[in-house]
Protein backbone atom coordinates (compact mmCIF):
# COMPACT_ATOMS: atom_id res chain seq x y z
CA UNK A 1 0.00 0.00 0.00
CA UNK A 2 1.11 3.59 -0.54
CA UNK A 3 0.05 7.21 -0.42
CA UNK A 4 -0.28 9.31 -3.59
CA UNK A 5 0.72 12.98 -3.57
CA UNK A 6 0.12 15.46 -6.38
CA UNK A 7 2.11 18.69 -6.17
CA UNK A 8 1.07 21.62 -8.37
CA UNK A 9 0.16 19.31 -11.26
CA UNK A 10 -0.27 21.03 -14.63
CA UNK A 11 -1.25 19.42 -17.92
CA UNK A 12 -1.11 21.18 -21.28
CA UNK A 13 -1.92 20.02 -24.79
CA UNK A 14 0.05 22.48 -26.87
CA UNK A 15 -0.93 25.93 -25.62
CA UNK A 16 -4.14 24.70 -24.00
CA UNK A 17 -3.92 24.08 -20.25
CA UNK A 18 -6.48 21.52 -19.07
CA UNK A 19 -5.28 20.86 -15.50
CA UNK A 20 -4.32 23.93 -13.50
CA UNK A 21 -1.92 23.45 -10.59
CA UNK A 22 -3.67 20.62 -8.70
CA UNK A 23 -2.46 19.79 -5.18
CA UNK A 24 -3.84 16.65 -3.55
CA UNK A 25 -2.78 14.10 -0.95
CA UNK A 26 -4.36 10.63 -1.07
CA UNK A 27 -3.65 8.80 2.15
CA UNK A 28 -2.38 5.26 2.36
CA UNK A 29 -5.26 2.75 2.30
CA UNK A 30 -7.97 5.32 1.51
CA UNK A 31 -10.67 5.17 -1.17
CA UNK A 32 -10.70 8.52 -2.99
CA UNK A 33 -13.12 9.41 -5.78
CA UNK A 34 -12.36 12.08 -8.39
CA UNK A 35 -15.80 13.44 -9.26
CA UNK A 36 -16.91 15.95 -11.84
CA UNK A 37 -18.62 16.48 -15.19
CA UNK A 38 -17.16 15.34 -18.51
CA UNK A 39 -14.12 17.39 -19.46
CA UNK A 40 -13.26 18.51 -15.92
CA UNK A 41 -9.83 16.83 -15.98
CA UNK A 42 -10.46 13.90 -13.62
CA UNK A 43 -9.51 11.13 -16.07
CA UNK A 44 -6.49 13.11 -17.24
CA UNK A 45 -5.36 13.41 -13.61
CA UNK A 46 -5.80 9.65 -13.11
CA UNK A 47 -3.84 8.89 -16.27
CA UNK A 48 -1.00 11.13 -15.06
CA UNK A 49 -0.88 9.14 -11.82
CA UNK A 50 -0.76 5.96 -13.90
CA UNK A 51 1.92 7.31 -16.23
CA UNK A 52 -0.30 7.04 -19.31
CA UNK A 53 -0.17 10.84 -19.71
CA UNK A 54 2.94 12.95 -19.25
CA UNK A 55 3.02 15.68 -16.62
CA UNK A 56 3.61 19.19 -18.00
CA UNK A 57 4.41 20.66 -14.59
CA UNK A 58 4.55 19.56 -10.96
CA UNK A 59 5.30 16.22 -9.33
CA UNK A 60 3.49 12.90 -8.89
CA UNK A 61 4.65 10.93 -5.86
CA UNK A 62 3.71 7.34 -4.98
CA UNK A 63 4.87 6.05 -1.58
CA UNK A 64 6.88 9.25 -1.16
CA UNK A 65 8.89 8.76 -4.36
CA UNK A 66 8.68 10.99 -7.44
CA UNK A 67 7.45 8.91 -10.40
CA UNK A 68 7.10 11.51 -13.18
CA UNK A 69 9.72 9.79 -15.31
CA UNK A 70 8.85 6.20 -14.44
CA UNK A 71 7.14 3.89 -16.92
CA UNK A 72 3.61 2.76 -15.87
CA UNK A 73 4.83 -0.80 -15.24
CA UNK A 74 7.42 0.54 -12.77
CA UNK A 75 4.96 2.55 -10.66
CA UNK A 76 3.47 -0.44 -8.79
CA UNK A 77 -0.07 0.52 -9.80
CA UNK A 78 -2.90 -1.46 -11.41
CA UNK A 79 -5.59 0.17 -13.53
CA UNK A 80 -9.14 -1.00 -14.30
CA UNK A 81 -10.57 0.59 -17.44
CA UNK A 82 -14.11 1.43 -18.53
CA UNK A 83 -13.98 -1.00 -21.46
CA UNK A 84 -12.49 -3.95 -19.47
CA UNK A 85 -9.55 -4.33 -21.99
CA UNK A 86 -9.59 -8.13 -21.82
CA UNK A 87 -7.83 -10.38 -24.31
CA UNK A 88 -10.60 -12.04 -26.33
CA UNK A 89 -8.50 -15.12 -27.22
CA UNK A 90 -7.58 -15.86 -23.59
CA UNK A 91 -9.60 -17.64 -20.92
CA UNK A 92 -10.55 -15.90 -17.70
CA UNK A 93 -7.66 -17.58 -15.90
CA UNK A 94 -5.17 -16.58 -18.60
CA UNK A 95 -6.42 -12.98 -18.62
CA UNK A 96 -6.05 -12.73 -14.87
CA UNK A 97 -2.60 -14.32 -14.77
CA UNK A 98 -1.12 -12.61 -17.83
CA UNK A 99 0.91 -9.99 -15.93
CA UNK A 100 2.39 -12.69 -13.69
CA UNK A 101 3.33 -14.78 -16.71
CA UNK A 102 5.06 -11.76 -18.28
CA UNK A 103 6.92 -11.24 -15.01
CA UNK A 104 8.03 -14.93 -15.21
CA UNK A 105 6.66 -15.75 -11.79
CA UNK A 106 6.70 -19.42 -10.70
CA UNK A 107 3.66 -21.42 -11.85
CA UNK A 108 2.80 -22.26 -8.25
CA UNK A 109 2.59 -18.54 -7.41
CA UNK A 110 0.53 -17.83 -10.54
CA UNK A 111 -1.97 -20.58 -9.64
CA UNK A 112 -2.15 -19.46 -6.02
CA UNK A 113 -2.75 -15.77 -6.77
CA UNK A 114 -5.20 -16.44 -9.61
CA UNK A 115 -7.17 -18.87 -7.46
CA UNK A 116 -7.22 -16.40 -4.57
CA UNK A 117 -8.49 -13.57 -6.78
CA UNK A 118 -11.09 -15.83 -8.43
CA UNK A 119 -12.41 -16.86 -5.02
CA UNK A 120 -12.70 -13.25 -3.80
CA UNK A 121 -14.53 -12.21 -6.98
CA UNK A 122 -16.73 -15.32 -7.33
CA UNK A 123 -15.09 -16.22 -10.64
CA UNK A 124 -14.10 -19.81 -9.84
CA UNK A 125 -16.82 -21.36 -12.06
CA UNK A 126 -15.72 -19.22 -15.04
CA UNK A 127 -11.94 -19.69 -15.14
CA UNK A 128 -12.05 -21.71 -18.38
CA UNK A 129 -14.47 -19.41 -20.17
CA UNK A 130 -13.62 -16.69 -22.68
CA UNK A 131 -14.68 -13.03 -22.30
CA UNK A 132 -17.37 -13.41 -25.00
CA UNK A 133 -19.05 -16.04 -22.80
CA UNK A 134 -19.38 -13.67 -19.82
CA UNK A 135 -21.83 -10.94 -18.81
CA UNK A 136 -20.70 -7.33 -18.47
CA UNK A 137 -20.46 -7.64 -14.70
CA UNK A 138 -18.40 -10.84 -14.95
CA UNK A 139 -16.02 -9.19 -17.43
CA UNK A 140 -15.53 -6.30 -15.05
CA UNK A 141 -14.72 -8.77 -12.27
CA UNK A 142 -12.10 -10.38 -14.50
CA UNK A 143 -10.55 -6.96 -15.13
CA UNK A 144 -10.50 -6.39 -11.36
CA UNK A 145 -8.99 -9.83 -10.82
CA UNK A 146 -6.21 -9.05 -13.28
CA UNK A 147 -5.42 -5.97 -11.19
CA UNK A 148 -5.63 -7.77 -7.85
CA UNK A 149 -3.14 -10.54 -8.67
CA UNK A 150 -0.42 -7.95 -9.24
CA UNK A 151 -0.74 -6.93 -5.56
CA UNK A 152 -0.21 -3.25 -6.46
CA UNK A 153 0.40 -0.36 -4.09
CA UNK A 154 -2.41 1.63 -5.73
CA UNK A 155 -5.59 0.69 -7.61
CA UNK A 156 -6.79 3.12 -10.30
CA UNK A 157 -10.36 2.85 -11.60
CA UNK A 158 -11.43 4.89 -14.67
CA UNK A 159 -15.27 4.95 -14.75
CA UNK A 160 -15.40 1.13 -14.52
CA UNK A 161 -19.18 0.85 -14.19
CA UNK A 162 -20.39 3.16 -16.95
CA UNK A 163 -20.97 0.29 -19.42
CA UNK A 164 -23.18 -1.68 -17.01
CA UNK A 165 -26.94 -1.50 -16.57
CA UNK A 166 -28.42 0.18 -13.48
CA UNK A 167 -28.90 -2.99 -11.42
CA UNK A 168 -25.39 -4.25 -12.16
CA UNK A 169 -23.90 -0.87 -11.29
CA UNK A 170 -25.44 -1.05 -7.82
CA UNK A 171 -24.14 -4.59 -7.35
CA UNK A 172 -20.65 -3.75 -8.56
CA UNK A 173 -20.47 -0.66 -6.36
CA UNK A 174 -20.98 -2.92 -3.38
CA UNK A 175 -18.44 -5.45 -4.62
CA UNK A 176 -15.73 -2.86 -5.27
CA UNK A 177 -16.25 -1.28 -1.86
CA UNK A 178 -16.20 -4.72 -0.21
CA UNK A 179 -12.98 -5.53 -2.08
CA UNK A 180 -11.39 -2.36 -0.74
CA UNK A 181 -12.47 -3.22 2.80
CA UNK A 182 -10.75 -6.59 2.45
CA UNK A 183 -7.53 -5.50 0.75
CA UNK A 184 -7.14 -1.97 2.18
CA UNK A 185 -5.21 -0.97 -0.95
CA UNK A 186 -5.06 2.74 -1.76
CA UNK A 187 -7.73 3.34 -4.42
CA UNK A 188 -8.31 6.27 -6.76
CA UNK A 189 -11.63 6.04 -8.59
CA UNK A 190 -12.90 8.35 -11.36
CA UNK A 191 -16.61 8.87 -12.04
CA UNK A 192 -19.11 11.52 -13.13
CA UNK A 193 -21.84 9.76 -11.10
CA UNK A 194 -22.27 11.46 -7.73
CA UNK A 195 -24.25 8.49 -6.35
CA UNK A 196 -21.22 6.26 -6.95
CA UNK A 197 -19.02 8.83 -5.26
CA UNK A 198 -21.30 9.28 -2.24
CA UNK A 199 -21.75 5.55 -1.60
CA UNK A 200 -18.16 4.40 -2.16
CA UNK A 201 -15.69 7.11 -1.17
CA UNK A 202 -13.85 7.84 2.05
CA UNK A 203 -13.02 11.19 0.45
CA UNK A 204 -14.45 12.92 -2.62
CA UNK A 205 -12.46 15.34 -4.77
CA UNK A 206 -14.91 17.53 -6.73
CA UNK A 207 -13.38 18.93 -9.93
CA UNK A 208 -14.45 21.48 -12.51
CA UNK A 209 -12.49 23.02 -15.37
CA UNK A 210 -9.22 21.32 -14.41
CA UNK A 211 -9.34 22.59 -10.83
CA UNK A 212 -10.35 21.14 -7.47
CA UNK A 213 -13.47 22.82 -6.09
CA UNK A 214 -13.65 20.97 -2.75
CA UNK A 215 -12.23 17.91 -0.99
CA UNK A 216 -14.00 16.15 1.85
CA UNK A 217 -15.95 13.19 3.17
CA UNK A 218 -19.23 12.52 1.30
CA UNK A 219 -21.53 13.89 3.99
CA UNK A 220 -19.22 16.84 4.62
CA UNK A 221 -19.64 17.90 0.98
CA UNK A 222 -23.38 17.26 1.14
CA UNK A 223 -23.91 19.22 4.37
CA UNK A 224 -21.42 22.06 3.80
CA UNK A 225 -20.71 22.61 0.09
CA UNK A 226 -18.00 25.23 -0.40
CA UNK A 227 -19.66 26.86 -3.39
CA UNK A 228 -22.61 26.81 -5.77
CA UNK A 229 -20.98 24.29 -8.12
CA UNK A 230 -20.45 21.68 -5.38
CA UNK A 231 -23.92 22.39 -3.97
CA UNK A 232 -25.54 21.72 -7.33
CA UNK A 233 -23.38 18.71 -8.24
CA UNK A 234 -23.69 16.75 -4.98
CA UNK A 235 -27.16 15.41 -4.19
CA UNK A 236 -30.00 13.85 -6.17
CA UNK A 237 -32.32 15.60 -6.77
CA UNK A 238 -29.88 18.50 -6.71
CA UNK A 239 -30.06 21.42 -4.32
CA UNK A 240 -32.55 24.17 -5.15
CA UNK A 241 -30.66 27.42 -5.76
CA UNK A 242 -32.85 30.49 -5.43
CA UNK A 243 -31.75 34.08 -6.10
CA UNK A 244 -32.49 36.66 -3.42
CA UNK A 245 -31.24 39.73 -1.63
CA UNK A 246 -30.53 40.30 2.08
CA UNK A 247 -32.99 42.75 3.63
CA UNK A 248 -33.46 43.45 7.35
CA UNK A 249 -31.62 40.29 8.34
CA UNK A 250 -33.72 38.07 6.07
CA UNK A 251 -33.45 36.88 2.47
CA UNK A 252 -36.04 38.49 0.22
CA UNK A 253 -37.14 36.22 -2.64
CA UNK A 254 -39.72 38.00 -4.79
CA UNK A 255 -41.37 39.37 -1.65
CA UNK A 256 -41.17 36.14 0.37
CA UNK A 257 -39.00 36.40 3.49
CA UNK A 258 -36.67 33.50 4.32
CA UNK A 259 -34.57 33.23 7.48
CA UNK A 260 -30.81 33.33 7.04
CA UNK A 261 -29.00 30.07 7.90
CA UNK A 262 -27.25 30.12 11.31
CA UNK A 263 -23.71 31.51 11.11
CA UNK A 264 -24.30 33.29 7.81
CA UNK A 265 -21.95 36.17 7.02
CA UNK A 266 -24.24 37.71 4.38
CA UNK A 267 -24.55 41.49 4.68
CA UNK A 268 -27.43 43.91 4.17
CA UNK A 269 -28.22 44.45 0.50
CA UNK A 270 -26.01 41.61 -0.70
CA UNK A 271 -27.16 39.62 -3.74
CA UNK A 272 -27.21 35.98 -2.65
CA UNK A 273 -28.25 32.50 -3.69
CA UNK A 274 -30.33 30.61 -1.14
CA UNK A 275 -29.74 26.86 -1.24
CA UNK A 276 -32.33 24.34 -0.06
CA UNK A 277 -32.05 20.57 -0.25
CA UNK A 278 -35.34 19.12 -1.60
CA UNK A 279 -35.88 16.89 1.45
CA UNK A 280 -35.67 19.83 3.90
CA UNK A 281 -38.81 21.56 2.58
CA UNK A 282 -42.09 21.22 4.43
CA UNK A 283 -45.53 22.17 3.14
CA UNK A 284 -46.88 25.00 5.30
CA UNK A 285 -48.33 28.50 5.36
CA UNK A 286 -45.11 30.55 5.35
CA UNK A 287 -42.42 30.37 2.70
CA UNK A 288 -42.40 30.14 -1.09
CA UNK A 289 -45.83 29.91 -2.72
CA UNK A 290 -46.28 28.35 -6.14
CA UNK A 291 -48.16 25.96 -8.37
CA UNK A 292 -47.46 22.23 -8.53
CA UNK A 293 -46.23 21.26 -12.01
CA UNK A 294 -45.24 17.61 -11.61
CA UNK A 295 -45.75 14.92 -8.97
CA UNK A 296 -43.40 11.91 -9.15
CA UNK A 297 -44.10 9.08 -6.68
CA UNK A 298 -41.12 6.71 -6.36
CA UNK A 299 -42.53 4.46 -3.66
CA UNK A 300 -40.33 5.40 -0.73
CA UNK A 301 -40.76 9.13 -1.38
CA UNK A 302 -42.55 11.63 -3.61
CA UNK A 303 -40.83 14.29 -5.70
CA UNK A 304 -42.89 17.43 -6.27
CA UNK A 305 -41.84 20.08 -8.80
CA UNK A 306 -43.31 23.49 -8.03
CA UNK A 307 -43.24 26.58 -10.26
CA UNK A 308 -42.48 29.62 -8.13
CA UNK A 309 -42.14 33.06 -9.77
CA UNK A 310 -40.89 31.66 -13.06
CA UNK A 311 -38.48 29.11 -11.56
CA UNK A 312 -38.88 25.41 -10.81
CA UNK A 313 -38.25 24.20 -7.27
CA UNK A 314 -38.16 20.53 -6.26
CA UNK A 315 -39.36 19.21 -2.91
CA UNK A 316 -39.07 15.63 -1.67
CA UNK A 317 -41.58 14.22 0.80
CA UNK A 318 -40.76 10.96 2.54
CA UNK A 319 -44.33 10.53 3.80
CA UNK A 320 -47.22 9.69 1.44
CA UNK A 321 -48.81 12.85 0.04
CA UNK A 322 -51.86 13.49 -2.14
CA UNK A 323 -50.70 16.55 -4.09
CA UNK A 324 -51.95 17.04 -7.66
CA UNK A 325 -50.59 19.12 -10.57
CA UNK A 326 -52.25 22.53 -10.74
CA UNK A 327 -52.72 22.83 -6.97
CA UNK A 328 -51.11 25.70 -5.07
CA UNK A 329 -48.60 24.95 -2.34
CA UNK A 330 -46.33 26.87 -0.01
CA UNK A 331 -42.88 25.37 0.63
CA UNK A 332 -41.15 26.32 3.87
CA UNK A 333 -37.36 25.74 3.99
CA UNK A 334 -35.65 24.73 7.23
CA UNK A 335 -33.20 27.58 7.82
CA UNK A 336 -30.99 25.37 10.04
CA UNK A 337 -30.39 23.08 7.04
CA UNK A 338 -30.31 25.74 4.34
CA UNK A 339 -27.27 27.32 2.67
CA UNK A 340 -26.33 30.80 1.54
CA UNK A 341 -23.89 31.72 -1.24
CA UNK A 342 -22.60 34.99 -2.65
CA UNK A 343 -24.19 35.39 -6.08
CA UNK A 344 -21.14 37.08 -7.63
CA UNK A 345 -18.41 34.68 -6.48
CA UNK A 346 -20.50 31.57 -5.87
CA UNK A 347 -18.72 31.02 -2.55
CA UNK A 348 -20.42 29.91 0.67
CA UNK A 349 -21.23 32.69 3.14
CA UNK A 350 -20.72 31.08 6.54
Amino acid sequence: MASVTLKNIVKKYGDIEVVHGVDLTIEDGSFVVLLGPSGCGKSTLLRMIAGLESVTGGDVEIAGKRVNDKHPKDRNIAMVFQNYALYAHMTVKDNMSFSLVLAKRPQSEIDEKTGWAAKILNLEPYLKRYPRELSGGQRQRVAMGRAIVRDPAVFLFDEPLSNLDAKLRVQMRTEIKDLHERLKTTTVYVTHDQIEAMTMADKIVVMQGGRIEQVGAPLELYDRPANIFVASFIGSPSMNLIDGVVKDGMVDVDGARLALPPGSTATEGQQVVYGVRPETFTAGNDGLAGTIAVVEPTGSETHVVVRIAGREVTAVFRERVSFRPGETITLAPDATQSHIFDKASGQRLA
